[in-house]
């Protein structure tokens, strides 16, 4: 009898088939590059911060080699990450929150992506929900399903991607175990307001007293610092009892692959402890053990460093600017590092093919859960942005 050639998981097959159009655009990024040379191809899809960290960390780097070669410099410690880690997290955040966070409360984790990781493991059951935005970052649905859980995506208002508190509303069932926002957003750059945000919290309290059960509300804040208008951005510690901040400094310190992120839980939680022991073990037991070592020291030394967000703001103007130019419709992004315009043809895959032929590569928005726009990111230099700008005519004027 022949073996069935089954060497993954049907799920990981369903995951592999469908998997995220931001890598398969890059790897397309990589043959055009093969082929025309990399200073040819105008690259836009994979949101890969390009500016070199602070100073303050090639100093932390420095200290941190220096003391190497002490014994257990690096070695095991506590699952939820260093106690001056945490410390120096905690105090960060409850100026950054406005509401005091002991430390207790704060878990080091291996970028935002482990921290959602180990609280859905920590909350969720089989067949729960949880309910989010779109457009959305695309890997929240794999989180979820990596523990029997299900993402149940809500589009957002056209254009400007406002919530739509209405069609939230309709969602909420008996499942509901979350609700995920990440503001400022990830593919669209919107900031959500606090009317915003004080109305999806009041949804959540009606349907939580309704079913009997904690529904918790998770802020998912790396690109917090890119707020480019110097508008509001609300504490939702405030807003929502059962409120879990996550986030990172991928984007803040150009640290990406250091993997260093932190998980806060609400202080206004009465007895947090159960919650805050079984995320400490599911860290523990998904493998991360704990966050890495060296980035949680260079985090001490660091934490009020960020890097030159007037950069970013420079390029988020000059890509608009190509944008305009080519007739392209779409909202500015207030914060993050990306543009979501609307496509100029309602299949927009057929207007990212114009692209590609123009050596342009953006990411189609079925891959963000809202067909009919497109991603771009603006973490790349200024002079690749402005030298784009004949190409993105040429693909437009194909579909006038």
């Amino acid at each position: 009898m022949g073996l069935t050639m089954n060497l993954v998981s049907n799920q990981v097959k369903s995951y592999m088939e469908s998997s995220s159009w931001i890598r398969k655009m890059f790897e397309h990024g990589i043959e055009l590059k093969n082929k025309y040379g990399k200073e040819n191809v105008y690259d836009f899809s994979l949101g890969n911060p390009d500016l070199p960290p602070p100073e303050e960390v090639g100093s932390a780097l420095k200290e941190i080699a220096a003391a190497a070669g002490s014994p257990f410099a690096l070695g095991y410690m506590p699952n939820a990450g260093y106690p001056e880690t945490r410390e120096t997290l905690a105090e960060y955040l409850s100026t950054e929150q406005g509401v005091k966070v002991p430390a207790s409360n704060v878990i080091a984790t291996c970028g935002a992506a482990g921290a959602i990781n180990t609280l859905f493991r920590a909350i969720l059951e089989p067949d729960d929900e949880v309910i989010c935005p779109a457009p959305y970052f695309v890997e929240y649905g794999f989180y979820a399903g990596n523990f029997g859980g299900k993402l149940v995506p809500v589009k957002s208002k056209p254009l400007t991607f406002e919530l739509n508190i209405a069609a939230m509303e309709a969602a909420f069932t008996e499942k509901t175990k979350a609700v995920i926002v990440n503001s400022p957003n990830n593919p669209t750059g919107q900031i959500y307001s606090r009317q915003e945000l004080e109305a999806l919290a009041e949804l959540i309290r009606q349907h939580s007293k309704k079913t009997g059960r904690v529904i918790y509300l998770i802020s998912d804040e790396p690109y917090r610092f890119l707020n480019y208008d110097d508008i509001e951005i609300p504490s939702l510690f405030d807003i929502y009892k059962y409120t879990v901040i996550v986030g990172s400094f991928s984007k803040s310190l150009s640290l990406a692959g250091a993997r260093i992120g932190y998980l806060a839980v609400n202080p206004a939680i009465e007895n947090p402890s159960e919650l805050l022991n079984g995320i400490v073990m599911t860290n523990r037991i998904l493998g991360y053990v704990n966050a890495p070592a060296i980035a949680q020291k260079i985090l001490i030394s660091c934490i009020g460093s960020q890097v030159d967000v007037n950069i970013y703001r420079q390029r988020r103007d000059a890509m608009a600017a190509v944008l305009n130019e080519a007739g392209i419709e779409y909202s500015m992004p207030r914060g993050a590092f990306y543009f979501f315009p609307k496509s100029p043809v309602a299949d927009e895959n057929k207007f990212i093919e114009a692209l590609m032929e123009e050596k342009i590569l953006a990411v189609p928005g079925r891959g963000f859960g809202y067909p009919g726009y497109f991603r771009l990111t603006f973490c790349i230099d200024e002079d690749t942005i402005k030298r784009s700008a004949e190409g993105f005519k040429r693909a437009v004027s194909r579909f006038a």
